[in-house]
């Protein structure tokens, strides 16, 4: 499976002009709110007409404005699930899932009851949506497009309206309901853990095109500017002065770097995890910053600490749980030591 997007739309101020071709079965789309992600995927569904562009899959065209062609949604063979999975609150689950199939009666009822099954939807069938918790309707939404049998699912924010305690529950249900179906699925997010969890792929948008796209890991492990690195979740960042092919010079933080690593030519930046850093008691090492705290925030299962940089942002170090035991006890550190294998190195 094969998608092709290239389309220019106009919205108000607002103007997406997006491009992209994907073999991938697994599609992230991440982005802050009114970006473009869920414009991309109506389009992409005809329920959005571009005002320019050509969008297709494996070669059959779906959207072609010089050819003149824009297929009613019913015939892309498209499965769309909203945010609020747009269940019929009148209908049943049996009735909610056969909306829309164009089969025998026989052949109907067949395809509904292994819908039913295959979801674990057994003794709901006659429930209506109101009867039925956050995940059984997202069951539903899912059965209901599983029976159209579509060539690609589209994703549109699924988990934007649960609780924290039930989203990672229900990523996890939808991922594995998912695990056997063999055309490809976009989902489009503002969140890094789902988008990271799901996609084989990675788009990054801001404010109506594309910033960078590629493999989900590589992405997130070497975002190459500093706009993309923020977008996967970085929360230090330092301008950086190349003096040589393995030493940076950090403006913001007062140190200089040196890496094993070469440093290529054009690197005016650095990104650091707030997670990834070492803390160091005792005398100073290669590639350390000073502990000069600034404060100090407890979380249910975390702590982070804020330092005092040579100037700019707070420099961030979270730690985990099961971390504290090396802090606590102690006095603080002197100093927090950069890996190298996590020092990024990026483009403002």
């Amino acid at each position: 499976m094969n998608i092709s997007v290239d389309i220019n739309k106009k919205l108000g101020d607002f103007s997406l002009e997006i491009s992209f071709k994907s073999d991938a079965k697994r599609i992230g789309i991440l982005g802050p709110s009114g970006c473009g992600k869920s414009i991309t995927l109506k389009s992409i569904a005809g329920i959005e007409k571009p005002d320019s562009g050509r969008i297709s899959i494996d070669g059959h065209v779906l959207f072609d404005r010089n050819q003149r062609i824009n297929l009613k949604p019913q015939k892309r063979r498209i499965g769309y699930m909203f945010q609020n999975y747009a269940l019929f609150p009148t209908m049943n689950v049996e009735q909610n899932i056969g909306t829309g199939l164009r089969l025998s009666e026989e052949d109907r009822n067949e395809r509904i009851a292994d819908m039913v099954e295959r979801f674990r939807l057994q003794g709901l069938e006659k429930h209506l949506p109101g009867q039925l918790s956050g995940g059984q309707q997202q069951r539903v939404a899912l059965a209901r497009i599983m029976a159209y049998r579509p060539e690609i699912i589209l994703l549109d924010e699924p988990f934007s309206a649960l609780d924290d305690h039930l989203k990672e529950r229900l990523q996890h249900e939808m991922m594995t309901m998912l695990e056997d179906y063999e055309g490809q699925v976009i989902l489009v997010s503002h969140s890094r853990d789902e988008i990271y969890r799901f996609s084989q792929e990675l788009l990054i948008m801001q404010d109506g095109h594309i910033l960078a796209g590629g493999k989900t890991e590589e992405m997130f492990d070497n975002p190459g500017t500093v706009a993309v690195a923020r977008m996967t979740g970085c929360k230090n960042f330092s301008e950086a002065r190349r003096l040589d092919a393995h030493r940076l010079r950090l403006e913001d933080w007062g140190i200089t770097l040196e890496l094993q690593r070469e440093i290529p030519e054009g690197i005016d930046a650095v990104g650091y995890r707030a997670h990834a850093f070492e803390p160091v008691w005792g005398e100073l090492q290669r590639n350390c910053l000073p502990f000069r705290l600034s404060g100090v925030d407890e979380l249910p299962f975390e702590r982070r600490y804020y330092l005092l940089p040579e100037k700019g942002e707070l420099i961030c170090w979270f730690i985990q749980d099961n971390e504290r035991i090396r802090i606590d006890g102690k006095n603080a550190p002197d100093y927090l030591k950069l890996r190298e294998e996590s020092v990024m190195l990026l483009r403002k």
